[in-house]
């Protein structure tokens, strides 16, 4: 992801979610170094993105969407499988994020991942009646094949 990517990432946000990322906010990733990548057809047409930050011995996924036309199409499985290989190959011992506790589809997809339910933030989210509660998940990485464990 460039900052010429940032109105279309931020446009396909905004189709995808009542509460989308703003446009400084992608801006703001990209400019702070974190992790931003767009998934793209062959013919260029934007179908996904997601941002990444890096931790000591972990990632942190702080945005993952599919363009509602592409869901169901198996791309959210795609993206977050190709993060999790990066993500070891990179040294990381855990992957986190947080996930609306209302998205079943989302937290069946990081289940089916090998994520796990460790804990709750109250109110982290907003949506159209205040604010609704995150899942905090984590999935604990193995080394990449090739890598030596201390």
């Amino acid at each position: 992801m460039l900052a010429s990517d940032v109105d279309a990432v931020h446009a396909l946000d905004a189709r995808a979610y009542a509460h989308p990322w703003s446009r400084a906010n992608f801006a703001d990733a990209i400019a702070s170094g974190y992790v931003c990548a767009c998934l793209c057809a062959a013919d260029g047409a934007l179908m996904g993105h997601m941002v990444v930050m890096r931790g000591v011995g972990e990632m942190h996924l702080l945005n993952i969407t599919v363009a509602p036309e592409h869901q169901g199409q198996g791309l959210g499985a795609a993206l977050l499988g190709d993060l999790v290989r990066w993500s070891q190959a990179e040294g990381a011992e855990a992957l986190w994020l947080e996930v609306r506790q209302s998205n079943e589809r989302a937290r069946r997809l990081y289940v089916r991942s090998g994520f796990e339910a460790v804990g709750l933030r109250k109110g982290y989210y907003p949506d159209g009646r205040g604010r609704e509660d995150a899942v905090v998940m984590r999935l604990t990485l193995p080394p990449a094949f090739g890598t030596i464990a201390p």
